[in-house]
């Protein structure tokens, strides 16, 4: 499937949930993607995107001058959605889809729980039910599990992810890892809410969605993170979070398609950099 250009704003069946139109140039990324197959820069393979799938699926570096990585199989298949229920259970967005026991794999904390508390901002962890989080990167103790640590490719902890689903783009945060605690190494998972944001809310901890045309794109560098201040952590709901990291997703996603995203360096370098070029103008 291609995706087709969108009208500027689509209210989701999901409580009303605004989508936004897809950028030309992340449509294009899409297509490209998609058309190619399969990746030609594999960073880590050997994935599954189901258990009894096959394990072929990949997190790519094709497009690392752009900035991000992503995840991708082989004919076209990119990847699905699982759902996470990690974190902080509770609270009035909690309608039990992520209760205790319906998660076969639930865990009270997410991966960066210390680096949430550790930004003092009103919170312990994210809530899958407020925080739109991407499952990305893949650890494990197992003899023989595959692995990837996206921070030795440049992405940070709790850095904006976009996501292209059903003819949407919505952003989120890198909120959590695939463990080993399954029979094979998983990709493809989010939080409830962003899982609802994509597919609406017959997502829940027992229903995914299984179709691998969903586009996870993991942005480079730390200017991609929001921190303590860049963000609404102490949201009510997922409007208002993913309304908080909106500017600056939509920063990241400019970049993609001009090369920007390899150019993406701290400021301080830059002026750095300036001031050797005119100390060597003077000599």
């Amino acid at each position: 499937m291609k995706i087709s250009p969108l009208i500027a704003l689509a209210l989701l069946a999901s409580g009303g949930i605004v989508a936004r139109e897809i950028p030309q140039n992340v449509r294009d990324l899409y297509n490209t993607i998609k058309d190619k197959g399969s990746c030609s820069d594999e960073l880590a393979t050997g994935f599954r995107a189901t258990d009894n799938g096959p394990d072929t699926f990949s997190y790519c570096g094709d497009h690392l001058s752009d900035g991000v990585i992503y995840i991708q199989g082989r004919g076209g298949a990119l990847a699905d959605m699982d759902v996470d229920c990690d974190g902080v259970q509770g609270g009035p967005q909690d309608d039990g889809r992520c209760s205790v026991g319906r998660s076969p794999d639930y865990q009270d904390t997410t991966a960066f729980q210390d680096v949430v508390a550790g930004y003092n901002a009103g919170i312990q962890d994210l809530n899958a039910y407020v925080h739109p989080y991407v499952v990305f990167g893949n650890t494990g103790s197992k003899p023989g599990w595959r692995d990837f640590d996206p921070t030795k490719h440049g992405v940070q902890p709790l850095s904006v992810v976009a996501v292209v689903c059903s003819d949407k783009l919505v952003y989120g945060v890198w909120g959590d890892t695939n463990g080993d605690d399954g029979n094979h190494p998983m990709v493809g998972e989010a939080s409830l809410a962003l899982a609802t944001a994509c597919e609406g809310t017959s997502m829940s901890g027992s229903n995914g969605y299984s179709q691998t045309d969903i586009l996870y794109l993991a942005f480079k560098g730390d200017d991609a993170v929001p921190g303590a201040k860049g963000a609404n952590w102490t949201a009510a709901d997922y409007g208002a979070f993913e309304a908080s990291i909106e500017e600056l997703g939509d920063r990241l996603v400019e970049g993609i398609g001009s090369g920007a995203g390899a150019a993406r360096v701290p400021w301080t370098a830059v002026l750095g950099a300036v001031l050797m070029g005119m100390v060597w103008v003077v000599i």
